[in-house]
């Protein structure tokens, strides 16, 4: 779980980044925003559905 949380802190740390200092953005910005928001999207599933006792 510590390696997941690693990318998705650094993929956000791209993110912000972008969006304080637009003009430095890398091309390839648009990516990084839509895999961090995929990546967190299934991290925060599986964290709610993976705790969940019958």
């Amino acid at each position: 779980m510590k390696p997941v949380l690693i990318v998705l802190v650094v993929l956000n740390v791209v993110v912000l980044a972008g969006q304080v200092w637009p003009e430095g953005a890398p091309p390839f910005a648009r990516a990084v925003n839509i895999a961090f928001l995929v990546a967190s999207l299934l991290f925060f599933l599986h964290r709610l559905l993976g705790t969940r006792k019958p």
